[in-house]
């Protein structure tokens, strides 16, 4: 997330939403619309988080539940993913039928559900394949409302969170802030110090590595002691040690970052 300095000290990430829900506690109401004895059975099978929804490929045909794996993934909770349905199973269905999902399913699952979160998909043709795409390559809303509730909080400064990284802090990694502040070469027990020892040796040295990747980090040795110097922000591409300059390089790497 990327915001203006003046803003960033006050943007705070979404809290995660304690509830749960699983495939079969999510769809039960759809899938026995049509009366299928098999319902209840089928929902306490599919009782774990969905894989991710994607949307389809023009490419390779019709709309399906995903990559290979996350068919069987799919199978594993009593889901046929090698196509959408165009109703749930009906009443004379064997209880043992694996369904499909139909697209009021998948929009559930992708969070189209819920007051404000309705949505007509029809693409003027009632075209199923259309629709499923739709549906998968949809940002789920949920999570979009959360963080856009966030960024308009911070963009308020509503949060008041930057008082607990100091009043002329807008740096949230404790270690980095503590590395910026310093400018110079400073120790693991000097930066210990200085975030009040709240994090040990071994914590201190990891963000250090994680710092590795997106800044120069200078090291400097004098037989057991060991301290470090904060450089400057490293391109993403132009230096062929960074951690993601040969993905940015490569041509048939770079159509896949976004």
């Amino acid at each position: 997330m990327a915001l203006r300095e003046e803003f960033a000290p006050y943007f705070t990430w979404p809290e995660p939403t304690p509830a749960v829900h699983t495939v079969g506690a999510a769809l039960y109401d759809l899938m026995s619309a049509n009366g299928w004895s098999g319902a209840e059975a089928w929902a306490k099978r599919a009782d774990r988080v969905a894989p991710t929804v994607v949307g389809g490929s023009k490419k390779h045909g019709g709309p399906d539940l995903g990559p290979t794996r996350a068919k069987k993934e799919w199978r594993s909770m009593g889901v046929d993913g090698l196509g959408i349905a165009d109703t749930a199973p009906a009443a004379d269905a064997p209880a043992g039928h694996i369904p499909k999902l139909t697209n009021e399913m998948v929009a559930r699952i992708q969070g189209w559900a819920g007051p404000g979160y309705e949505w007509d998909f029809g693409d003027g043709k009632g075209r199923k394949t259309a629709t499923y795409r739709q549906i998968g390559n949809a940002f789920p809303p949920p999570v979009a409302r959360a963080v856009g509730l966030a960024i308009a909080s911070a963009l308020r400064k509503e949060s008041r969170s930057v008082a607990d990284y100091g009043a002329d802090s807008q740096y949230r990694d404790e270690v980095y802030r503590a590395l910026r502040e310093n400018g110079g070469f400073v120790s693991l027990a000097a930066l210990r110090r200085a975030l009040g020892g709240a994090i040990d040796d071994h914590e201190i040295e990891r963000r250090i590595d994680f710092l590795r990747r997106d800044f120069d980090i200078e090291v400097r040795r004098r037989g057991a002691a060991v301290t470090y110097r904060l450089g400057e922000w490293r391109a993403f591409r132009g230096q062929e040690d960074h951690a993601r300059h040969t993905a940015f390089a490569t041509d048939r790497l770079r159509s896949k970052i976004s």
